[in-house]
């Protein structure tokens, strides 16, 4: 392979995405075992090529990473410390073996700009779970979903990021009603309220939760759910097209 081509990317700026699903009353995260280091993993990301957006860079990574398109995808915050990579343990790891990996495509030019300090914006992203079909990329050993609550710990300030990649989606929740991104077409209430526990990390009370859903009026309800007992089948629903 050709040399990485670092004339064609902005210097010192990557994007870093948080990838959400949601299964089996889970929240959940698309994350990447490295091949650098030992048991080493990290956050899906990339760099930002002169000729686009930084949307247009996230865009890219994501289609790159889950094979989808127009997925919900929002910007949430910058990383820019200013031992941000450079002050990394994990940093010494990449120095020795990225020219190991491919000295031709990773020659010491590059290398020290991989290795260099990166300011970072974060994005995260909600995806149907049962869409995604992850692809790895170049530096990818394999991806896989993790349970929030089974995240190993990851390299550089990725851990950080998914921090803040939470409380955001947490806070643009009801604000953005963005949740409905994370559901099938047609869901009941219940499994409305699941998800939401699952991204609070706490229970509500059913009838508060769907007099507040309702009180939102961005649900249609449609027929109910058949599936035995007729007269206590819950009710679909379904988001309000504008």
């Amino acid at each position: 392979m050709k040399k990485f081509e670092i004339e064609d990317y902005i210097s010192q700026l990557s994007m870093d995405s948080v990838i959400f699903g949601y299964e089996q009353k889970e929240l959940k995260v698309l994350i990447s075992k490295f091949k650098f280091g030992q048991d080493s993993w990290v956050l899906p990301g990339g760099y930002i090529k002169k000729t686009e957006s930084i949307d247009q860079a996230a865009a890219r990574v994501l289609k790159e990473r889950t094979n989808l398109e127009n997925i919900y995808l929002e910007q949430f915050r910058v990383f820019g410390d200013e031992n941000r990579i450079v002050g990394s343990p994990f940093n010494e790891v990449m120095k020795k073996e990225l020219p190991l990996f491919d000295a031709e495509r990773f020659d010491e030019e590059v290398t020290a700009w991989i290795t260099s300090r990166f300011v970072c914006i974060g994005f995260y992203a909600l995806v149907d779970i049962n869409k995604v079909h992850p692809q790895k990329g170049e530096f990818d050993e394999f991806l896989e979903w993790r349970s929030f609550k089974d995240i190993p710990q990851m390299v550089y300030d990725h851990n950080e990021i998914l921090h803040f990649a939470l409380e955001a989606l947490r806070q643009h929740l009801d604000e953005k009603l963005i949740g409905f991104n994370l559901l099938p077409e047609t869901f009941t209430m219940r499994e409305v309220q699941e998800l939401y526990e699952a991204i609070y990390d706490k229970a509500f009370t059913p009838s508060n939760f769907q007099k507040k859903m309702l009180d939102l009026n961005v649900l249609e309800r449609l027929e109910k759910k058949f599936t035995g007992a007729q007269n206590k089948a819950p009710y679909l629903y379904r988001f309000k097209k504008n």
